[in-house]
């Protein structure tokens, strides 16, 4: 089992900046990919970006290419979203994931354990 928790959501004006996290317990030395997810109300949920577990490949959204990083430090179960230039789109519950098969997925059904989500709100 692997237990994921979100924190560093918040509410940010547009063109702000915020930093996610996401810590892991359990059996972390089985995890692979980390993935960020997002869920706005009344839509799906959709990928953002995922990171290789040695941090050495990252894929991301077109939507937030250019403006989020993710990044990982292996030696505190962390992986992180650093999100900037917000916009108002970028409203949404973000959530991160493990995916235990190695090759980096943007299809969230690949990830087998989830946090709790943490909310992101952007202000105009």
């Amino acid at each position: 089992q692997v237990q994921l928790v979100e924190s560093g959501g918040g509410l940010v004006q547009a063109g702000g900046s915020l930093r996610l996290s996401c810590a892991a317990s359990g059996r972390t030395f089985m995890m692979y990919v980390m993935g960020w997810f997002r869920q706005a109300p009344g839509k799906e949920r959709e990928f953002i970006a995922a990171i290789s577990w040695s941090g050495g490949n990252t894929n991301y959204a077109d939507a937030v290419k250019g403006r989020f990083t993710i990044s990982r430090d292996n030696a505190k179960d962390t992986v992180y979203l650093q999100m900037n230039s917000l916009k108002p789109d970028d409203t949404a519950i973000y959530y991160c994931a493990t995916d235990l098969q190695p090759g980096i997925s943007w299809i969230g059904s690949d990830y087998e354990y989830w946090g709790q989500g943490t909310q992101v709100t952007v202000s105009s």
